[in-house]
């Protein structure tokens, strides 16, 4: 059933913006950032048909949220493999691919928990007719599950710039390997409806960074 295949369903994949593709970095809000695009399902307000949003004990993305999207990947690595990467924040930058210069620090110590708070600064290229600038997201924990889920919220803000933001994390062992799923919602006068937010290139790069070592 899940094979090699990266994902098992696949959507046209949307277009992301630089300030876009930045907030999806560490944010509840958050994803992250370019390779190839792997086969994800978008997600779509939930009004009685297609799949019920993503969950963490209970609690999942704003439902009431225009921009939201919703994606998914196999990944041939042990569970404990992925949940060190994905847990362990201020590890993100060597190995995902961010659009622009990118740095993320706790604002706690110890493992990733509930109420942990990190925060993410991105320094924003030029981007026409945007200005460079810098946004700063910061995002705390609002629930965990050792290695289920993990769901977080916080905004991103930068000059003439605001979203809210909640990302959740599903992990589902499988016959070898695990199914990654991950869905975000941004509200907000930025929010893109027709953005990825970054979650397609975040998922390929944890894919690459656990299968190259997944007995690590």
């Amino acid at each position: 059933m899940f094979g090699t295949r990266s994902t098992t369903s696949r959507t046209p994949r949307r277009r992301t913006s630089a300030r876009a593709a930045a907030l999806t970095v560490p944010l509840a809000v958050a994803g992250v950032l370019g390779i190839t695009a792997a086969p994800a399902q978008a997600a779509t307000p939930d009004h009685g048909t297609g799949p019920a949003s993503l969950t963490c004990q209970g609690r999942g993305v704003d439902p009431a949220a225009k921009a939201r999207y919703r994606a998914e990947i196999f990944i041939q690595a042990p569970l404990r493999t992925i949940w060190r990467l994905q847990t362990d924040v201020e590890g993100w930058p060597s190995w995902q691919k961010p659009v622009a210069p990118m740095t993320v620090k706790r604002l706690d110590p110890g493992p990733l928990r509930k109420l942990s708070q990190f925060q993410a600064t991105i320094h924003l290229p030029p981007n026409p007719p945007a200005p460079p600038g810098t946004v700063v997201i910061t995002s705390t924990v609002q629930q965990l599950q050792y290695g289920k889920c993990i769901r977080w919220t916080g905004p991103a803000d930068g000059a003439g710039f605001h979203i809210d933001g909640t990302h959740v994390w599903n992990f589902i062992k499988v016959p070898g390997g695990v199914l990654v799923r991950t869905e975000e919602s941004h509200t907000g006068p930025q929010a893109d409806p027709n953005s990825d937010m970054g979650l397609e290139t975040w998922l390929s790069d944890l894919k690459t960074a656990a299968e190259a070592n997944p007995r690590d």
